[in-house]
């Protein structure tokens, strides 16, 4: 495992490192998401949902807690905001672990700070940093090296 780091300098940027990085896991997988708020995350997220689920208006689940995707007939995406969970009660009243059971389905989850516990081992940590008013320093860690080539590869397309 390894990690990476990109400079994005809109918010475009950060979409389409979103949707470099959904196509380099083949669309599956679970990624835990940390930044500020108004770093950028939900941005990446809607760029991951473009692959994933074109159809779909990717938006923040602040208030419904989970956003679930579907195509086909079936969830391809499951969209966690964290920020209100305290525990793993709180967590579990969600549907959150139902959502993970989902067979090649993308967990996208922000404010992952908030539930260390329920963060996989192999899960993909997207951290991304405030460097300016559009400009963002993002790492992707824990990534295998075809993950992380493969986003190289699709990025510079």
């Amino acid at each position: 495992m390894s990690e990476i780091e990109f400079c994005t300098n809109s918010y475009k940027d950060t979409e389409q490192l979103g949707s470099s990085l959904a196509r380099a896991m083949d669309k599956r997988g679970f990624v835990a998401f940390f930044g500020d708020l108004g770093a950028g995350k939900t941005a990446f997220i809607r760029g991951m949902g473009s692959v994933v689920c074109p159809s779909a208006q990717v938006c923040s689940p602040t208030y419904s807690v989970i956003n679930e995707y579907r195509e086909n007939g079936r969830t391809v995406m499951c969209h966690v905001d964290a920020y209100r969970i305290k525990d793993d009660d709180d967590l579990y009243s969600t549907g959150f672990y139902d959502c993970a059971d989902y067979p090649d389905c993308l967990m996208a989850v922000e404010w992952s700070e908030n539930i260390p516990f329920a963060i996989p081992e192999d899960a993909i940590i997207v951290e991304i940093l405030k460097k300016g008013e559009t400009e963002r320093l993002i790492r992707i860690k824990n990534a295998p090296h075809l993950v992380l080539n493969r986003i190289l590869e699709y990025s510079l397309r």
